[in-house]
């Protein structure tokens, strides 16, 4: 096909609207790729095409020809590589889309031949050595550069679900035994001359630079070290497996202060993935460290929090602090109560930890899927207070109670906000409510005699304004409506620390405090139904099925050992 034939069919291709004319582009491109003319035509379109997307194509076919099951031989795949190599580096202008797919060739090629031998030579190892001429051209060469290790730690870290397993994972394991220290320890010291300059964030190269040398140490930290992340999607779990042969780049402290100054110093599209890469730092394993190191390690990360919350102009950007709070997370997950309330700062960090969060909850509609973070900590907080055997205070019972309160006050306040706006109504995503109420029972039995005094006093006020609002001769439905959506909030509550009663820990104070709770819903149900058939409440009968379902569970199932104060 002449080149004039290929730009109309890359045309159809990726601007077509017309879906027969698409269709029949990609049909011509399969038998492109299995004629012999295929290297010969991406190379046609490479030199002469005169539009982005005529590389693109040639791009694509070669990525198509390099994965194929039946290999290529040896010496074309090495003449492949090294033409792209040339191409990228006389051109380091192309469309950034265009780079990132030419670079994907190269990372293909070097992964499917990791093992491959010619005249004694690992030959397509000598990737880093190639790379490291690039990191001494342009800035732009430089970004190229960048972007090859990046894309080859992630190809290499790829499960290609079409190829036996076991070779991958020997792929993976040897490339992580031979390269991908130097590679995070280049991309460090990379990002420190960074820092070194004077940062002009209007240079969208310096940007650039900027974010792909963050990427490519995410990809290093998100490595499969030990082959077990087959599910990405629990993301609690995390425990990073990192080798232990990086021991040294970890106790340094430097490693840390590195990314918390780029998150100072970088603007919030990066000083986000600045955030993601020491949300994995924080997760490393604790036997990567003894005691005093591990004290040590989390007293630097302590310390940056409370920089981060003292200065927290930049977590005004959804992204960075959605992953601040995963950060937040991660540090309970990984390391005890009693290792943290050690750490020097501890005291000042945790009232800043719940200033934030209180903040953070009386604002319920600027980051909704952050709290699930914030209250995953504090539960884990509260679940580790009777195990912890140290002296200092951990003062939960401080600051528990107000973080309860905040999430019961901000959820009342929401409803008429909800109401009047016609937003989505948090209470309409179940999932979500449950899991946070589960996490926030745990919450509320620390000091849980301030809980109930609270919900008490919420109940009583908001059941009378609800009688008088009934009982007015001018009913106004708008406001019955939002103190229905109010009493279901309330219903909630009740039915989770009803639920929530621990039988070991419950006390018979507790138990007449559930009594003093359970006692109001069945007085709401009565007066809910005195109104119907006129009128009823889908989201107040759903709660309140709710409450009877979890006071069931506590207070009248078979199991149950002795009778109860309720």
């Amino acid at each position: 096909q002449s080149l004039a034939e290929l730009e109309v069919l890359c045309n159809h291709l990726y601007e077509g609207t017309d879906l027969a004319q698409r269709m029949q582009a990609e049909k011509v491109l399969l038998e492109l790729i299995d004629s012999p003319e295929c290297l010969s035509q991406c190379q046609l379109l490479l030199e002469q095409g005169t539009t982005s997307y005529a590389q693109l194509l040639a791009a694509t076919c070669l990525s198509k020809l390099v994965s194929r099951a039946s290999p290529l031989p040896i010496e074309q795949r090495i003449d492949i590589r090294n033409y792209i190599l040339n191409y990228v580096a006389s051109q380091p202008k192309l469309a950034p889309f265009v780079i990132q797919a030419l670079v994907q060739v190269i990372a293909k090629i070097t992964k499917l031949g990791w093992f491959e031998v010619l005249k004694d030579q690992l030959i397509f190892r000598d990737i880093i050595a190639d790379v490291k001429k690039f990191l001494q051209g342009t800035v732009d060469h430089y970004i190229i550069g960048v972007m090859i290790l990046s894309e080859l730690t992630q190809e290499i870290n790829l499960v290609d679900y079409s190829r036996p397993s076991a070779k991958h994972r020997k792929i993976a394991t040897s490339f992580r035994d031979t390269s991908l220290k130097d590679i995070l320890m280049l991309a460090c010291s990379l990002l420190k001359e960074l820092l070194a300059k004077p940062l002009t964030l209007q240079d969208q190269q310096q940007q650039s630079l900027a974010m792909q040398l963050l990427k490519l140490v995410l990809n290093c930290l998100n490595f499969d070290f030990i082959g077990n992340s087959a599910d990405e999607s629990a993301d609690d779990l995390c425990t990073v497996q990192i080798p232990t042969n990086w021991r040294t780049i970890f106790l340094e402290p430097e490693t840390l202060d590195l990314f918390f100054d780029l998150y100072h110093s970088l603007p919030p599209v990066l000083s986000q993935l600045a955030l993601s890469c020491l949300v994995q730092f924080a997760s490393a394993r604790r036997s990567l460290f003894s005691n005093p190191e591990r004290a040590k390690y989390l007293g630097n990360l302590i310390k940056g929090v409370k920089q981060i919350l003292e200065n927290p102009q930049g977590l005004s950007d959804p992204g960075s602090y959605h992953e601040f709070c995963r950060f937040l997370a991660r540090l309970k997950t990984n390391y005890q109560l009693g290792e943290l309330v050690m750490v020097k700062d501890y005291p000042e960090v945790i009232q800043l930890i719940a200033n934030f969060t209180i903040t953070s909850l009386q604002h319920w509609e600027f980051a909704p899927n952050s709290v699930h973070y914030l209250l995953t900590l504090w539960q884990r907080m509260v679940a580790s207070v009777p195990f912890v055997k140290t002296a200092e205070p951990h003062l939960l019972d401080t600051y528990a109670p107000e973080i309860t309160k905040a999430y019961i006050t901000s959820r009342l306040e929401c409803v008429p906000v909800v109401i009047r706006d016609g937003l989505e109504d948090p209470l309409d995503d179940t999932a979500t409510v449950f899991q946070q109420l589960e996490q926030l029972c745990t919450v509320s039995r620390c000091e849980y005699e301030k809980t109930c005094t609270l919900l008490v006093q919420l109940f009583d006020q908001n059941a009378q304004n609800y009688q008088k609002l009934l009982h007015s001769s001018s009913r106004n439905p708008l406001e019955i409506t939002v103190q229905e959506g109010r009493l279901a909030w309330l219903v909630y509550f009740v039915g989770t620390f009803v639920g929530g009663r621990l039988t070991y820990t419950s006390t018979d104070e507790h138990d007449a405090m559930d009594g003093e709770l359970s006692c109001r819903v069945f007085q709401l149900i009565s007066l809910m139904d005195a109104q119907l058939p006129q009128s009823s409440n889908e989201k107040v009968e759903l709660a309140i099925l709710w409450f009877l379902d979890q006071f069931r569970k506590t207070y009248v199932g078979d199991q149950l050992q002795h009778t109860s104060k309720v």
